[in-house]
């Protein structure tokens, strides 16, 4: 049996923000592959993490219905508050160690915070399926892990239909815009991992916070998702690193049978 939580993380209230399924590993060895690609299946949250003690430090796997991924927000966020609340995790910080390198999340009273690599976009050529798959015309296109579609304000954002179809074979687009009472907004899909629209993404802000710190001459930023769930970030760019605040809450645990 495996230790099993699901936290809405970003988010201070039950049935909003991103919901992450947290799996806490006992032993010194990570499970194969394929069940731990399973339960994310069985789960279908957009992601499910897997933590692993390791010393005074925690690994940590990120995988979507579809596929294991690079980096993840939320479910790092969640994972943190698992370990802080009902692992009683004495300290202030928590370092993980992930395949983007090594990350870490703060206690700062209620706020968890993540410290993540920076990805800053560049201008890029859209292909034909970004505009077709959006049905609108930005004002920028940009790329890092991501591509990242400017637009000029949150109504435009909100306005967007996405055809899931057609954006699957781009694997993930971010679509923001400057905010009218936080600083920018966002919406990210991710339908070629099996995600059509993700409620709240924390590793799409690596590459939201340097774009918007730029072009608004701030370090220190409020953002927000348009999602259905919706999810408010604290954000703060650092160089090469990025912060990205939230707050999480509990839903539920329990035990996998597996």
């Amino acid at each position: 049996m495996l230790k099993y939580f699901q936290v809405d993380a970003f988010t201070s209230e039950l049935f909003k923000g991103n919901p992450a399924g947290v799996c806490v590993l006992e032993g010194n060895d990570w499970l194969p592959a394929e069940l731990m690609q399973g339960i994310a299946f069985e789960n279908n949250q957009p992601e499910t993490a897997f933590v692993l003690p390791q010393g005074k430090n925690f690994g940590l796997r990120w995988f979507a219905p579809g596929s294991e991924i690079d980096l993840c927000g939320h479910a790092t966020l969640a994972s943190a508050f698992v370990l802080f609340t009902e692992f009683k995790y004495a300290g202030e910080r928590i370092s993980f160690e992930s395949k983007s390198g090594a990350l870490s999340v703060s206690r700062k009273g209620a706020i968890l915070e993540l410290d993540f690599p920076s990805r800053p976009a560049r201008p890029a050529e859209p292909p034909r399926e970004l505009i077709e798959g959006l049905g609108c015309s930005p004002n920028q296109i940009l790329k890092a892990r991501d591509w990242m579609a400017v637009f000029e304000n949150e109504d435009e954002i909100r306005a967007i239909k996405p055809r899931f179809d057609i954006l699957a074979q781009l694997d993930k687009v971010i679509v923001t815009a400057r905010g009218t009472d936080v600083d920018f907004v966002s919406r990210f899909f991710a339908p070629g991992i099996g995600v059509n629209e993700d409620p709240v993404t924390g590793s799409a802000h690596c590459t939201l916070i340097p774009y918007w710190a730029e072009r608004l001459g701030k370090m220190k930023l409020r953002a927000r998702q348009l999602s259905a769930r919706g999810g408010e970030l604290f954000c703060e760019l650092r160089g090469d690193r990025v912060g990205i605040g939230g707050h999480a809450v509990l839903y539920s645990s329990g035990y996998l049978h597996v």
